[in-house]
């Protein structure tokens, strides 16, 4: 398996004491499969996320990653496993706004050491850029910003990618587009996807469905 969550809680404080996000998840990922993650706003969806991608650490249980044990890995073996491994496409963009489109794109695949020029122009036309490759992020729109967000991720040509409702703010043909290039990742390479949404149609798309209900899997 390539991600393993066992009986993961996670919980945060709150001016009304402690709130329960992820309740005894258990959930795996194999290389080379798909995964929708459906569920009801504040369900705990995007928190299983970042701690998929070791941006936050689970308080009891064990989230694994090829094979490293993220609950007690330190930073920086984290940092490296999104440097390398992961590829996370979030509901906040993080471009470089000092870069162009074109590096933004490159960006992630450079640090990976792994920059295909073939493979991010066929992402710029996919995701319809290539006519805004000499601008900067703040000549984009939110629409057009998302899409750089996706075409950098998959620039690299992550093992598990980790979508946050990545069609959320694009027209549907572009979103199936881009779900295209996603599971083509996952078919070519032998990647997973693990992928936040709230549309039933896509949804269906991928190998299998999980659905969060008040932090549980139902």
């Amino acid at each position: 398996m390539l991600l393993t969550l066992t009986d993961v809680t996670k919980t945060y404080a709150t001016g009304e004491g402690p709130l329960t996000v992820l309740d005894g998840i258990d959930l795996a990922l194999q290389a080379g499969t798909s995964l929708a993650l459906t569920g009801e706003s504040g369900s705990g969806k995007s928190t299983l996320l970042h701690l998929a991608a070791g941006l936050d650490l689970a308080d009891a249980g064990r989230v694994e990653l090829a094979g490293v044990n993220l609950t007690t890995a330190g930073d920086p073996v984290r940092a490296g496993l999104r440097r390398g491994t992961v590829g996370m496409v979030f509901q906040q963009f993080n471009l470089i706004p000092s870069l162009d489109v074109a590096a933004n794109l490159a960006f992630q695949a450079r640090l990976a050491g792994r920059h295909d020029p073939a493979w991010t122009a066929r992402l710029a036309q996919v995701l319809g850029l290539c006519t805004l490759m000499g601008r900067y992020p703040e000549q984009l729109s939110g629409g057009q910003q998302q899409r750089v967000a996706i075409g950098r991720t998959l620039a690299a040509r992550p093992q598990l990618v980790l979508a946050d409702e990545p069609t959320g703010n694009l027209d549907e043909a572009t979103g199936d587009a881009v779900l295209d290039l996603m599971l083509r990742l996952v078919a070519d390479t032998g990647a997973a996807l693990l992928m936040v949404t709230h549309s039933p149609r896509l949804a269906a798309r991928l190998d299998r469905r999980v659905t969060l209900s008040a932090g549980r899997i139902t």
